[in-house]
């Protein structure tokens, strides 16, 4: 068996569901620190203050390499903002692609159909509880990490977790696959909140 068999029994396998190299979103924002800098300046008005991070967030959106986002860090570093407010935006006006946005709190709800998902962003990781529903015992976030990786969805997520408390929480299985289908973002510093 040589590559080109490979590439067409896997192109014929399709038809079948199996589909070990999903698409992948590939977003290319230009001029991206500038869109974000008025993105933030819409969002917080004369509070706009622009963070170290951010940089390493406009070098995402100038080419996120087929990846999805994970912030991570301090509360009030402006994570939610950038993630749930901006990015849909962007997301929207570029690409008319919606990022669908929840609270962790409603992860355990709605999973089923955040899998089937191809745009999805999930605020606050890692504070929602494990799901039970007629005694089964299920945990959401790593149900939607998996898929995400299998089907080559965008998953965008933020936390106040560090590394550590994610792998504590999910399982290393879990943080693993969330590094390869996201780029992570280390928010430190003071609340910016008043």
């Amino acid at each position: 068996m040589n590559t080109e068999d490979f590439k067409n029994t896997i192109e014929n396998m399709k038809d079948l569901g199996f589909n070990p190299n999903p698409n992948v979103f590939q977003m290319e924002i230009p001029n991206a620190k500038d869109v974000l800098w008025r993105g933030i300046k819409y969002f917080t008005g004369n509070a706009a203050k622009w963070q170290p991070e951010y940089d390493e967030a406009a070098k995402w959106l100038e080419n996120n390499h087929g990846k999805g986002l994970l912030c991570l860090g301090n509360c009030g570093r402006g994570k939610t903002l950038i993630c749930g407010k901006i990015l849909p935006v962007v997301l929207n006006f570029y690409y008319h692609k919606n990022l669908t946005c929840i609270d962790s709190i409603e992860i355990n709800n709605k999973i089923d159909a955040l899998k089937n998902q191809n745009f999805v962003y999930i605020d606050d990781i890692g504070v929602e509880n494990q799901s039970i529903r007629f005694g089964e015992k299920r945990w959401a976030f790593p149900e939607l990490v998996d898929a995400a990786e299998k089907r080559g969805h965008f998953l965008v997520v933020s936390t106040n977790f560090t590394v550590e408390e994610l792998a504590q929480k999910y399982g290393v299985r879990t943080l693993d696959r969330l590094r390869a289908i996201t780029t992570p973002i280390l928010f430190s510093g003071e609340s910016m909140r008043k």
